[in-house]
């Protein structure tokens, strides 16, 4: 989450006569994550999130997500509910952007990732992922694995910034995984960016899920093979097995892998780090820091595709 663009007072105060809400008494921004403007909204009773969408994030895009997180809500999944307007409508126009208001969620993200918090994320992830398939809405991955190319075309055009080493990896790889992982396994509503920082915990126990935007539809395992490059690596890079095996197994006891899901599962960990090496990559070496935008270290994550490509079966995950 972050604040790109300010409001007023005033600007609140229209924005909120389209609905009927308890009184909104104070509000402030929140500066953190890179997508969209969010703002916390203290009502007498409860408290609120106004997010202002940005650039980043194309309007058409807004009913499925919208969609799909009040699905996920009113069936037991916990993450925020797009409140509506006195028109029923999802979101409207705030200083010339599409803006939504949405339930808080209590909990914050955790910096110290143990087996537990990963078994309950396989949990969470499972349910998800079943509760989902209920829904028949449509979102292509724009950055999926057959997306891959086009963002590597991008890579091209930053080489004389990279070595020769790197260059030659990332094509290697990205022809490998098209031409082995199959593209007939299990697919449907994924959220697609499961990362620490938008799994709240409370009392050590899982409280929900946010940032919803760029949730679609892709295969089933590859949102597992992002969780285990997201969760089940230590500071160092090292793979942490314990948290993988947690991860994994208490997925299946919930959404029971098929056979061939559990023998692509090492080529889409691949493909999940390969599609993170690139984004970061080209983050690194076209965007400035600031208050807004903090760069990763792609280096992350080419760590994390050398460890894959030596894994020839998902047993070795500890499954």
């Amino acid at each position: 989450m972050a604040v790109y663009t300010d409001i007023s007072q005033e600007d609140l105060d229209q924005f909120l006569s389209l609905y009927n809400m308890e009184e909104i008494i104070s509000f402030e921004g929140i500066r953190s994550g890179v997508s969209n403007s969010n703002y916390l909204l203290f009502g007498k009773k409860n408290k609120y999130i106004l997010t202002i969408f940005e650039e980043m994030t194309n309007d058409k895009d807004l009913p499925y997500f919208f969609q799909l997180m009040n699905h996920l809500n009113d069936n037991n999944i916990m993450c925020p509910k797009v409140i509506k307007d006195k028109d029923n409508n999802f979101s409207n126009s705030l200083k010339g952007k599409q803006a939504a208001i949405s339930s808080f969620l209590e909990g914050q993200s955790i910096d110290h990732i143990k087996p537990s918090h990963c078994a309950e994320l396989g949990i969470m992830v499972a349910k998800f992922h079943n509760e989902s398939s209920k829904l028949e809405i449509y979102r292509e991955n724009e950055l999926g694995i057959k997306k891959l190319k086009s963002i590597i075309s991008s890579i091209d055009k930053i080489s004389d910034k990279l070595s020769q080493s790197v260059i030659d990896l990332i094509h290697n790889e990205h022809d490998y995984l098209i031409e082995n992982i199959s593209f007939d396994i299990p697919s449907g509503i994924i959220h697609a960016d499961l990362f620490p920082d938008n799994i709240f915990f409370h009392e050590n126990k899982l409280s929900g899920i946010i940032d919803f935007y760029f949730s679609c539809n892709d295969f089933y395992a590859y949102e597992i093979a992002t969780c285990l490059n997201a969760w089940c690596f230590e500071q160092n890079n090292e793979f942490n097995i314990s948290k993988a095996k947690a991860l994994l197994s208490n997925y299946n006891l919930h959404k029971k892998f098929s056979s061939e899901e559990l023998e692509c599962l090492p080529l889409l960990a691949r493909a999940s780090a390969l599609r993170y090496l690139l984004t970061r990559l080209i983050d690194f070496h076209t965007k400035e820091d600031s208050e807004l935008i903090i760069k990763k270290d792609p280096d992350e994550y080419l760590k994390k595709l050398k460890f894959h490509q030596s894994v020839k079966r998902s047993s070795e995950y500890g499954l």
